[in-house]
C-alpha cells in the first residue's frame, strides 16, 4: 500500500512542480514584457492612470487586482482580457521573427560571399609586404587617436 501511495504522491508533486514552473515562467515573461504591453493595456482600460499600472510592475496578480477594482469587473474577466493581449503580443512577435528569418539567411549568404571573395584579395598584399601593412595600420591608429583625442585639453 505504501508504494502505491508514494507513487501517487510523486506524480501529483510532479504535476504541481510543472504548474509552478509554468506559472513562474509566465510571471517572468510578464515582468520582462510589461513595458511593451503597457500601451495595449492602457488602450483596453483608458480610464486607468499610467502610474497606477506602472506601480504593479512585476506582479501579474497585482495588475489584475488593480484593474478589477478600478473597472468593476471580476478578476477572472480581467485575466482573460489580459491573456488576449498577451497572445496578440506573442503572435506579433512570432510574425516579426518569421519575417526576419529570410533576411537573416540573405545576410548570412552575403557575408559568406564577402568572406570568400574579399578576404583573399586583402590577405594577398598583406602577406607580400607585412611590414608595410603593420606601418599602415599603425599610422591609421595614430590618426584616429589624434582625431578622437584632439578635443581634450591637458
Amino acid at each position: 500500500m505504501e508504494s502505491v501511495n508514494s507513487s501517487s504522491s510523486q506524480s501529483s508533486n510532479s504535476v504541481e512542480t510543472e504548474e509552478t514552473i509554468a506559472e513562474k515562467s509566465s510571471e517572468q515573461w510578464f515582468t520582462e514584457q510589461f513595458d511593451n504591453l503597457l500601451p495595449k493595456i492602457q488602450e483596453r482600460w483608458p480610464d486607468l492612470a499610467r502610474q497606477t499600472l506602472e506601480a504593479t510592475k512585476g506582479s501579474l496578480d497585482d495588475l489584475i487586482d488593480v484593474i478589477s477594482i478600478h473597472s468593476g469587473k471580476n478578476s477572472f474577466g480581467v485575466k482573460e482580457q489580459l491573456e488576449e493581449i498577451f497572445h496578440s503580443a506573442t503572435d506579433t512577435t512570432k510574425g516579426l521573427a518569421d519575417s526576419l528569418e529570410p533576411l537573416e539567411k540573405q545576410l548570412e549568404h552575403i557575408l559568406d560571399e564577402l568572406n570568400s571573395t574579399l578576404r583573399p584579395r586583402m590577405e594577398k598584399p598583406i602577406r607580400k609586404r607585412p611590414l608595410l601593412a603593420i606601418g599602415i595600420a599603425a599610422g591609421i591608429g595614430v590618426l584616429f587617436g589624434i582625431l578622437l583625442g584632439g578635443g581634450r585639453k591637458n
